[in-house]
């Protein structure tokens, strides 16, 4: 099988293409390596496989129509896994236009990509953030999600819209991945298991909002990326029972699916940041402060959808998670 991954230097990015690469498929795996953070981070996890024999790395940016459109033509990919996004919520309130470019323009470009090449199956990043105001938990994929509380998650609603309409247009099969918190060796700086856990072993302080009165499903990344191959095998087929009336929001007539992927048990900060110290073997200086614009109280999958379609389990605790990300952190940082 011939997949494209797009963002593959990226912290999902990266490990799918792991994934696949080892279950012996071909990977063309494309990424811009824009400096949002430490761009020497990107270039390290693509060196773990950029020799596989069955990979190739291009540098390009999914804004970019006319190359977007060759690299469609040349490859003729069977699968898209399409991850590239600008990401961060706070960041959306800096830099609006970055997240048009990336999550809109070049969102809409993958699409035309797998419209006119016959792709098979389109499966792209969105974020638990489109559930935005939402206060029953656990956040579900019957839920409304028309109340964003960021750029960034109006972006990923945006991305469920757009692809629903090439999936009725064009017969397009498309599934979007809600991620959950996502965390573990290689993650993001930007993200707080890595903020905390910098600031602690450099004695430095970290802040804690809304008081650490914040719950988060946080999702190891080998159970995400389990997650998103099991879903790439699973294709939306056409539904003509389907009505809007009495539908789930989640499926469609189309070929169109929508997931939760997530740990589907939400942890307190607090404690989260407790497993950090106990692993660094050292308390954090802590300042507390309100909570900040764009964030929500909490998180939580309801992955039952998910699961009866692939089976899909969450085996990593945040126990080991933490464990594993320390140590990945104390190595490569050594």
């Amino acid at each position: 099988m011939k997949y494209l991954v797009t963002g593959a230097a990226g912290f999902i990015g990266a490990a799918t293409t792991q994934k696949l690469l080892a279950a012996g498929h071909n990977v063309i795996g494309i990424d811009n390596l824009n400096d949002y953070y430490d761009v020497n981070l990107k270039l390290s996890r693509l060196a773990q496989f950029e020799n596989h024999e069955n990979f190739t790395f291009i540098k390009m940016d999914i804004s970019d129509r006319p190359l977007m459109s060759e690299l469609f033509q040349t490859h003729q990919f069977d699968k898209v896994i399409h991850l590239a996004a600008q990401a961060g919520v706070r960041y959306s309130i800096e830099n609006p236009n970055a997240y048009a470019d990336s999550n809109l323009v070049g969102h809409l470009n993958v699409l035309e990509g797998c419209r006119h090449n016959k792709v098979k199956h389109l499966i792209y990043a969105s974020s638990s953030s489109v559930y935005g105001l939402n206060e029953k938990t656990p956040f579900a994929t019957l839920d409304t999600v028309d109340h964003p509380v960021s750029l960034y998650a109006a972006t990923k609603k945006a991305n469920e819209l757009m692809a629903h309409s090439y999936s009725h247009l064009y017969n397009l099969p498309t599934t979007g991945l809600r991620f959950f918190t996502v965390y573990g060796p290689w993650g993001r700086p930007d993200m707080a298991p890595y903020i905390f856990t910098k600031k602690i072993l450099n004695g430095d302080t970290i802040d804690i909002n809304n008081n650490g009165d914040m719950w988060r499903d946080f999702t190891y990344i080998d159970d995400i990326v389990e997650g998103v191959v099991r879903a790439a095998d699973v294709i939306p087929v056409v539904n003509p029972q389907w009505k809007v009336e009495s539908g789930s929001p989640s499926s469609s007539s189309a070929p169109y699916a929508v997931y939760n992927i997530g740990h589907g048990s939400p942890i307190n900060l607090m404690k989260f940041i407790e497993a950090i110290e106990t692993e660094i073997g050292i308390k954090a200086c802590k300042n507390f402060r309100e909570m900040q614009a764009g964030d929500v109280y909490k998180t939580y999958a309801d992955t039952k959808d998910l699961f009866v379609s692939t089976g899909y389990i969450p085996e990593v605790s945040v126990k080991v998670g933490v464990k594993r990300f320390v140590d990945w952190f104390r190595e490569f940082y050594s």
